[in-house]
């Protein structure tokens, strides 16, 4: 079983699944549009341009998302996703470039379980957690 995080965004779904895959040194497996779909014709003209289905793969992870139908987004709210890496400067580097234009909850730090562990909210809306285990 692979539990994957599935991401709903308010037509920022292009935007986000590019910049995830900078940031994540991840690679876009699928991006389809509505106006690609079986769904196209009871598709808003305005929303055919929006992403029915994405899929980003980081690692032996995949993430997933969408723009939200017309109507049906709600920001994101108690969850976030959860990196974890072996490497505090690799941790440092994603934690700033993910901060990039987001808001910073917790600033990326040594905590007493972690060598890095930082919070923030991507400029998509995202909510991130950063975590560096602690060397064994």
């Amino acid at each position: 079983m692979k539990l994957s995080p599935y991401l709903s965004f308010n037509d920022e779904c292009e935007a986000a699944f590019k910049f995830y895959e900078q940031c994540l040194d991840g690679k876009i497996d699928a991006m389809m549009t509505y106006g690609d779909s079986p769904m196209a014709e009871q598709t808003p003209p305005e929303k055919l341009d929006k992403i029915m289905h994405a899929s980003l793969t980081v690692g032996d992870t995949v993430l997933m998302g969408s723009d939200a139908p017309p109507n049906y987004f709600e920001k994101p709210q108690g969850f976030s996703v959860s990196l974890v890496l072996n490497d505090p400067d690799e941790a440092e580097r994603i934690f700033n470039a993910l901060a990039e234009n987001g808001t910073v909850q917790m600033p990326i730090q040594e905590t007493f379980w972690a060598a890095r562990f930082g919070m923030l909210v991507d400029r998509f809306g995202t909510p991130w957690m950063i975590n560096c285990d602690l060397a064994a």
